[in-house]
């Protein structure tokens, strides 16, 4: 039987964390303008952000190709070319972000 668990199940704890974080970061950012915070300071914790969030994406499309793509690999055929397409469409979806 296939292991159908998502291939970030052993650091979801960890990326639940920094997702957290980030979330910290946003409602941050809503106080700041809320605030009348200056802007370059608003921009620079918005990039802060992004960084977080685009740190975050990394480790699961990493986790994603060793795990899920992996599997595919080993079980041939359609599969693996799904998971392929599946993987690039997203690096570049993460790439024109």
């Amino acid at each position: 039987m296939p292991d159908t668990a998502p291939g970030y199940t052993d650091n979801k704890a960890a990326h639940l964390k920094r997702l957290r974080r980030v979330e910290g970061q946003i409602r941050g950012l809503q106080r700041m303008v809320e605030e009348d915070t200056y802007c370059i300071d608003i921009l620079t914790q918005i990039s802060a952000a992004t960084r977080a969030l685009e740190a975050v994406a990394l480790g699961l499309l990493d986790e994603h190709l060793k795990h899920c793509v992996t599997n595919a690999i080993h079980a041939g055929g359609e599969q693996a070319d799904a998971k392929i397409k599946e993987a690039s469409d997203a690096i570049a979806r993460l790439v024109r972000s």
